[in-house]
């Protein structure tokens, strides 16, 4: 026993062998358990120290540079019976560890990713609760701490039901933050901007209409919360592996500037139903005093467990475009067949008489599927291809679609044949309506039907109030049916992209087929409410920490009234904003949004979209404030290929561009799409440059965009023939 607490104090651990050992021993003599437990990341930034206080209460702080970015902070869970996890604690083991090993993602910003932590495993016993126990499992990394709970096997202790968890988030001052409140039912709110003390007062303007909302009474926020304190540290708090267990938001306190865990709730009020060997999804804190650190972070993805599937290989990125954006902008076509709205799946749709406004009929599909083909993508994303759209969304029903019976105009046989014949996939589609159990139900013979279609990639939908009834989007129940989704479909070989489902936690890495999700406000609200022109440049450091996005960009027609059909929305970026999207928002499933005809119009611009890769080898974040400006390069998997991306806000301004990501001592071919001098996303937002320039790894760039502008680059080797009579930058 005193080997194992010399092993493990904070001055005299290390990896040793049992010789010096003994000499360990002699020199610091007995270690009480009751001390404070403290380690340090790999590069000695970080300091994270645990500690037991008075009654038993356990209690942890976190410092970044000797700043302290959480201080002492309460840890524990309340339970329904039994006794909680709170109180009345002793440490009866700590064990630390150091692993440095790297593994490859199927998809992803890079090749391969580097999992550096040291951790600390303390055992925590309640002797009064006849010897159970709990394990705390910090691990801290160069970028930052994920921390756990854990519930071993033991005698007395097998099922339990969670009502609170006291995770405690003691901030260090009244930080600026990109915000949006607390819900159990919706993450698609914009972001608001403010201290931490001014959340209270902004809470009702920011909880904006969304169909299907519970919003949390008390202030409070959701994650990934990102936030800067005056002293110029950059501090993100999400959580990782989120997997039986409710999405985690953040109550605030702006008096102390404290943050608490608040679980999403089931039908019955209770949080989670846990059964050991158990554990908690793991929190999460990114820090850096430099903001393009927090989107190079891989803490989130490194704390996901490896994916258990023997063959990913057909898993694969795609690019994609969809009988979708019209529904939203043209007015011109819809889901529904027909104007009937009082259906049922026994009816004879065929006899309805059609509304001449329905989209996904054999003409339309075929269009997409043509364009798609003669510009190199991959696939086609069909919505309102089956019957049930006419009364599909309000009215809290179940039995809705059958997610296999098309309408009358949409030929499964006949479009399988001509898409195969174009080189093209068809997307399906999967609305779910919320009815999750009649989801479930209806899942194998939905994914047979898509195999022996030629389908192998689902978009999944859950818009409305979740069956069972009760139940929310963000609960226990539904973050288990999300992956029970994404598990079954790989038995069938097919991909995920679900939309209005929980906010991702990196379980891509572990669900590689979990392609993408939506799980924010996206490119659907420009034709609604609108985006301000700041939610592009937040959106990284806060959604996209999770996990891959949906995004949808791309659309060149940004002006709406466009249509004729007397909307007066716009999308508030310029036409190149569109383009620097597709690599600032990191998806390995990427659409192009708009409509054919509109990219007709604008063919050398459509080129950069046609060009850009969707899996990468390395990502190289340039510059990046949030809110404000991000800048990023990619090099595109498998090829000597980059491409670069730049945004700002409403604020015209100057990226600069460093191409020193490039191999040294060879030039490059650099298409630079450009806003026009006399751009912005209000007046000029089509008004673009197109230049073709000489590269190098000693190159530097400094452009200006617009207002909501962007720049978009392509770097690509060239042949003697080409590169001759081009000038170098």
């Amino acid at each position: 026993m005193i080997a194992d607490k010399v092993l493990n104090k904070i001055h005299c651990r290390s990896f040793l062998s049992i010789k010096r050992l003994l000499v360990v021993i002699l020199v610091c003599g007995s270690i009480s358990l009751a001390e404070a437990q403290q380690i340090t990341s790999p590069n000695k930034n970080f300091s994270l120290t645990f500690s037991l206080k008075e009654n038993g209460v356990p209690f942890y702080e976190l410092t970044f540079k000797s700043k302290p970015v959480i201080k002492s902070s309460k840890l524990g869970l309340a339970t329904r019976q039994g006794g909680s996890f709170l109180d009345g604690f002793t440490v009866t083991d700590v064990k630390t560890t150091s692993i440095d090993e790297s593994w490859d993602p199927v998809l992803g910003e890079q090749k391969t990713i580097r999992n550096h932590y040291q951790e600390l495993l303390v055992t925590l016993t309640q002797q009064a609760q006849q010897g159970r126990f709990m394990r705390i499992r910090f691990r801290l990394f160069d970028d930052g701490l994920g921390f756990r709970y854990e519930f071993p096997m033991q005698k007395g202790l097998s099922y339990f039901i969670v009502k609170d968890e006291v995770t405690e988030f003691n901030l260090a001052g009244n930080h600026k933050i990109f915000w949006i409140p607390g819900d159990y039912d919706t993450n698609e709110y914009p972001y608001t901007t403010s201290t931490i003390a001014e959340i209270p007062s902004l809470q009702k303007k920011a909880t904006v209409p969304i169909t299907a909302q519970q919003p949390i009474k008390s202030p409070s926020v959701q994650t990934p919360c990102m936030m800067k304190s005056a002293d110029g540290l950059y501090i993100n708090i999400h959580e990782a592996a989120l997997i039986n267990y409710p999405a985690m938001d953040l109550e605030v306190d702006a008096a102390t500037l404290k943050m608490k865990t608040h679980l999403v709730p089931d039908a019955v009020g209770n949080l989670a139903y846990m059964q050991t060997n158990a554990q908690t999804p793991w929190r999460t804190i990114v820090v850096s005093d430099k903001a393009t650190d927090i989107l190079a972070s891989r803490l989130i993805l490194n704390l996901n467990e490896p994916t258990k599937y023997k063959d990913v290989s057909w898993i694969k990125p795609v690019k994609y475009m969809g009988v979708w954006w019209e529904y939203f902008v043209a007015g011109k076509s819809n889901w529904a067949y027909s104007t009937v709205n009082n259906v049922k799946l026994t009816d004879n749709f065929a006899a309805f008489p059609p509304s001449g406004h329905h989209g996904a009929t054999n003409e339309n599909v075929k269009k997409y599927i043509d364009f798609a083909s003669a510009n190199g993508f991959d696939a086609v994303l069909v919505e309102g291809w089956n019957v049930g759209w006419e009364d599909w969304i309000g009215n809290w029903k179940e039995e809705v679609f059958d997610f296999v019976t098309p309408y009358p105009d949409f030929d499964v046989k006949m479009l399988r044949e001509y898409a195969a014949s174009k080189g093209i996939k068809i997307i399906m589609h999967h609305e779910t309506s919320a009815a999750a159990t009649n989801y479930e139900r209806r899942l194998d013979r939905a994914f047979q039907f898509m195999v022996d279609n030629g389908y192998n990639a689902v978009k999944t939908g859950y818009v409305g109030d979740i069956i069972p009834r009760g139940e929310h989007h963000d609960g226990q129940w539904m973050v288990n049916h999300y992956i029970h989704v994404a598990d079954r479909a790989a038995d069938y070989k097919i991909m995920v992209n679900s939309h209005e489902a929980v906010r991702p936690t990196g379980l891509n890495r572990t669900y590689p087929n979990w392609i993408a999700q939506e799980s924010a406000r996206g490119t659907e609200f420009e034709a609604m409410a609108g985006l301000a022109p700041e939610h592009g440049t937040i959106l990284p450091f806060t959604r996209l920490m999770g996990g891959p996005m949906d995004y949808t960009p791309g659309i060149f027609q940004t002006d709406l009234s466009y249509y004729g059909t007397g909307s007066k929305q716009r999308v508030n970026t310029t036409l190149v904003k569109q383009l620097a999207y597709y690599v600032t928002m990191y998806s390995p499933l990427q659409m192009a949004a708009d409509m054919p005809e509109n990219y007709a119009r604008f063919p050398d611009a459509f080129q950069f979209i046609k060009d850009v890769a969707v899996d990468w080898d390395d990502t190289y974040v340039l510059e990046a404030e949030p809110g404000d400006y991000i800048t990023i390069a990619r090099k595109a998997k498998g090829k000597q290929e980059w491409y670069v991306g730049g945004i700002t806000d409403e604020n015209r301004r100057t990226a600069t561009i460093s191409f020193s990501f490039l191999p040294k001592g060879k030039s490059y071919i650099a298409t630079i799409y450009a806003d026009g001098t006399d751009a912005s996303y209000d007046k000029k937002p089509q008004s673009y440059t197109i230049r073709k320039v000489l590269v190098s790894s000693s190159s530097v760039l400094k452009q200006v965009l617009a207002s909501s502008g962007g720049v978009a680059v392509s770097i690509k080797e060239g042949t003697s023939g080409e590169i001759k009579g081009l000038k170098k930058l």
